[in-house]
């Protein structure tokens, strides 16, 4: 049974293990201290400092030792960083860090609270306790899984492709072929477990080379699979030789950033992506081209917006009114209505455009408009 001089104290835990701006800030501390935790995708480490989280505060709320839940956790987030390319100093600064918030805010919120400063004293104490069980556990994970990477020609091969694709002098490019053409694949995808199934279904259909890149999955093939609809955003590159790959990989890295503020998902060519990733980085141009062509709109008013997404499915359907209005479940004839609507606000309606040029005005005038 706790003293009655803890009890704020442990209110004061049961209340923060399920609110959920505690995990927020925590990401947000453990990412600002580390630029190789924070290179990788948010939710990478949202998922670590959740499990991580949860079991240093059920510790602390019971008094006991840290449980195997968050044990196996910690050896997880080494186990995975090793595998990402991501060194221990990198990662542990990270921990640190959202270890040092979770403590100020204890601290802070006991005072407020009224809790006795021994009582927060041996809080800390075992903060630091628990925490140190488990950087014990993510060291040596990590260093289990880099030397289990170092042991197998996987890992030589992974090196071979880091090499290549950040455009660095690779005198054997063992096992590709200098001759032969390649396709630079590139994702967003940092979760080994998620990563495998990509891998496989890549490396089944055709000769090439795959692991983690920059923290993220990326690969060079021959040939590029299928893939179901619901797969993480796969870029890729049209093919061509090992020597030419290296500006593909940032054009493709960009292209993902774009397709994935667009929600984007499966495999998706590069150059079909080529207007998205043009438009998005120059958003001032976006919104200049659409003051000038729908100037008559009012961002506020829905029936206005609904005549935006409508000449936007318009453009994305190549014109055609019938496609347009199967793929926004409504009649060709309203199709035709929102068009001519939209040309007497605006004095002008994609349906007027004469040339792909004018098109993609219109089409990135739209996209900027609507993401007001």
């Amino acid at each position: 049974m706790a003293p009655p001089d803890a009890d704020p104290f442990l209110r004061l835990l049961l209340e923060r293990s399920t609110d959920p701006a505690l995990l927020d800030t925590t990401v947000r501390a453990a990412r600002s201290k580390s630029e190789l935790v924070a290179a990788l995708p948010e939710e990478e480490t949202r998922r670590h400092t959740e499990a991580l989280l949860t079991g240093v505060l059920a510790a602390l709320a019971s008094g006991g030792e840290p449980g195997e839940d968050v044990l196996r956790a910690a050896e997880r987030l080494g186990s995975d960083r090793a595998r990402q390319g991501v060194p221990v100093a990198s990662f542990l600064d990270g921990f640190q860090a959202g270890r040092s918030h979770l403590v100020r805010l204890l601290i802070d919120e006991g005072r407020a609270l009224g809790v006795p400063a021994g009582v927060l004293l041996d809080g800390v104490t075992r903060i630091d306790d628990i925490t140190t069980a488990l950087v014990h556990r993510m060291v040596h994970a990590h260093r289990v899984a880099e030397l289990e990477m170092a042991r197998t020609t996987r890992e030589s091969h992974v090196q071979t492709l880091r090499r290549l694709l950040h455009g660095e002098p690779e005198p054997v490019l063992a096992p590709l072929d200098p001759a032969v053409r390649y396709h630079c694949v590139v994702s967003d995808v940092s979760d080994p477990a998620v990563a495998a199934g990509i891998e496989a279904a890549l490396t089944a259909s055709g000769h090439g080379l795959c692991g983690f890149v920059d923290g993220r999955l990326a690969a060079v093939v021959t040939r590029l699979p299928p893939f179901p609809p619901d797969t993480p955003l796969l870029v890729a590159a049209p093919a061509v030789r090992p020597a030419e790959i290296a500006p593909l990989y940032e054009l493709g890295r960009r292209a993902l950033r774009a397709g994935r503020t667009a929600g984007m998902r499966g495999l998706r060519d590069l150059t079909d992506l080529a207007l998205l990733t043009v438009t998005r980085s120059e958003p001032e141009l976006g919104r200049l081209l659409a003051g000038g062509l729908l100037g008559g709109l009012r961002p506020g008013d829905p029936f206005h917006r609904e005549l935006a997404e409508t000449a936007l499915a318009y453009l994305d359907h190549g014109g055609r009114i019938d496609d347009t209005a199967t793929a926004l479940h409504v009649h060709g004839n309203t199709v035709k209505y929102r068009l001519r609507r939209l040309r007497e606000l605006t004095g002008r309606s994609p349906s007027d455009a004469g040339g792909a040029e004018s098109a993609a005005h219109w089409w990135w005038a739209l996209r900027s408009w609507l993401g007001r």
